[in-house]
């Protein structure tokens, strides 16, 4: 439903996060306006969907439901993938050519009578609103951007498979399969015209984000050691 503050005055929100949220997932999708903040905490990675079409995630565990920064109601990293910040709001729109406006999910298990106020008592946004529309501003911008970014990197021969075997120990091996990253290589090897265009459009720059994230793969290998350990 569209928000408003006549119809949802009263309404609360339950901020935290764990699995009755929907956060037990081993995987979020990103988008490119999220990179920069991303790089510095998750392995961000290029997937296609069910329709063929590349997509970014990022690498929240290793097994089927498993998100190992999940510390009880608390996600455990300086920044939360936006899709899993917003809570019950979303952008809707009209018509195609309408303003982007805020919408509420009443079904969603963070509405109800307990929580923090969407609106202030005497009327304005509350600061919780004020966080999810700035959420929702980094999905909208980031979703226009995502399509014309992936046709740059195709267009270039930049996007590479990769192949993630992690050895948790000595008997146990996790695979994550279907995963696609910026070759680093052919990057460093384009010449200055297709750099410049790159860089002009701000495609160059998620390009060594994503290249570079990688290297959180090490991160999550220990946090998956610490997780196994503990139980």
């Amino acid at each position: 439903m569209l928000l408003n503050n006549v119809d949802h005055q009263h309404l609360r929100v339950a901020t935290g996060h764990g699995a009755r949220f929907g956060d037990a997932v081993n995987q979020a999708v990103v988008f490119p306006s999220e990179f920069e903040t991303l790089q510095r905490e998750y392995a961000i990675l290029l997937r296609r969907s069910d329709e063929g079409a590349f997509r970014a995630t990022v690498l929240l565990g290793l097994d089927r439901d498993e998100n190992l920064f999940l510390d009880g109601e608390r996600w455990d990293a300086r920044y939360v993938p936006a899709l899993h910040a917003r809570g019950p709001f979303s952008i809707g729109m009209a018509a195609p050519d309408a303003e982007p406006m805020v919408h509420i999910d009443l079904d969603h298990p963070r509405v109800g009578a307990s929580g923090e106020p969407i609106f202030r008592e005497h009327g304005g946004n509350a600061p919780l609103l004020d966080h999810a529309a700035e959420v929702l501003r980094t999905i909208y911008a980031g979703a226009q951007a995502g399509e014309a970014l992936i046709a740059a990197w195709l267009s270039l021969d930049l996007i590479v498979p990769v192949a993630l075997e992690l050895m948790l120990d000595e008997t146990r091996r996790v695979t994550v399969p279907d995963c696609f990253t910026i070759d680093a290589a052919r990057l460093a090897a384009l010449d200055g015209t297709a750099l410049d265009r790159l860089h002009r459009d701000d495609h160059l720059r998620p390009a060594f984000w994503l290249a570079s994230s990688l290297g959180n793969i090490r991160h999550l290998l220990d946090r998956k050691l610490r997780h196994d350990a503990a139980r």
